[in-house]
This record gives structure tokens, sequence and C-alpha cells, in this order.
């Protein structure tokens, strides 16, 4: 007896589709989703790094610039003078009295009136600057803690009590950055020393 094949049938038969299990999907989809957690966490831990750091750049490059301006203004000046501000008028320290204020007067040219005054404002807690034009005070640093950041040193670093042509000026000035967007709020200290140059 023959036994006929029908080649037909033999072809429509197909090898069973292969697919994942539940099981299979949910580890899948554990790994992908811990995988998308670690680089979404080390961008946010990246941005605020960068946040951290541009707020000590920014500093870092105001301080420069500040002190720059001060020991260049310093370095060429006639004269100068120590004293407090009150009520809007610099009263100059006395020989005899400890030459550390809060305040701090340059006179470029020996024209008196012309003239440019750091001084603390205590008010507000701020540096500010001001010449001899009108509304010429600006803010040069906030959150100022140092009430007394000028002094008169010798040349080995002891306050004076006189003013003397060959006195160094120190200023140690500290203050507080405010906290913003996630920056913790940061404490600095920077110092200097000028001379002024001995002018023919």
């Amino acid at each position: 007896m023959n036994c006929a094949i029908n080649n037909s049938a033999r072809g429509s038969l197909r090898p069973p589709a292969r697919a994942f299990t539940i099981a299979e999907l949910m580890i899948a989809m554990s790994v992908f989703s811990l995988m998308v957690a670690g680089i979404v966490a080390s961008n946010l831990y990246g941005l605020r790094m960068s946040q951290v750091i541009g707020a000590k750049v920014n500093v870092s490059t105001w301080s420069r610039l500040t002190m720059e301006k001060i020991q260049n203004e310093i370095h060429s000046c006639k004269n100068l003078q120590l004293g407090t501000v009150t009520n809007g008028f610099f009263n100059g320290l006395l020989d005899g009295e400890t030459q550390q204020c809060s305040s701090l007067l340059i006179y470029p040219s020996n024209n008196t009136n012309s003239f440019i005054l750091y001084y603390v404002n205590g008010a507000d807690q701020t540096l500010r600057r001001m010449t001899d034009q009108a509304s010429s005070a600006v803010i040069m640093a906030n959150a100022v803690s140092s009430p007394q950041p000028f002094s008169a040193q010798d040349l080995a670093g002891n306050i004076l009590t006189n003013s003397l042509n060959n006195a160094v000026i120190h200023l140690a000035l500290e203050f507080n950055q405010s906290a913003y967007f996630k920056v913790h709020s940061d404490y600095y200290k920077f110092e200097t020393a000028v001379k002024q140059r001995v002018v023919p």
C-alpha cells in the first residue's frame, strides 16, 4: 500500500513563535529602569556640581578684579587716610588711635576735592565704593561680616597707632554668599596688603 505525502500540508507546518515570558519582560524592564535612573542621577549631580563650581568661580573672579582695583588705586595715590563714615561724612582717625577701621579714603591727586572712598555700611553690611562724583556709590560686596576690614600696619604686620607715610594698608574682607537655587550659602575671606608707592 502506497502512502502519498501531501507536500502542501508539510509546508504549512511552521515552528512555534518564540516570545519573552512575563518574567523575562519584567527583568528587562527593571534593568532598563535602573540604567535610566543612573543616567538621570549622574546628570543631576553634574548640574549641581556645575552650579557650585560656577558660584565659586564667580566669587574668585570678583575678588581678583576688586582686589586689583583697590591695589592699583592705593599704589598710585598721592595720599590716603583711615577713618569711619558717619551720616555720610568721613571722619579720619587721629594719631594715637589704633589705625583699624571701616573706611579708607584715597586721594588720587593733590586735589583733596577728588577722592575715592571705600567703606563698610553697617546698616546693610555692604562694602561700598564712592567717589567725589554725584551718585557714585557702588556696592562692591554684600553680607560683609568684618566691620573693620581696613588697617594700617608696619612692615612686621603690627597695627599702627599713628599715620606713617610708609604704612602698609591691610584689607581683610569677610563675607557670606547667600544661598540660591539649591546652592548653599558659603563663607569667604580675602586678605591683601598694599603699600603706597613713594611719589616724587
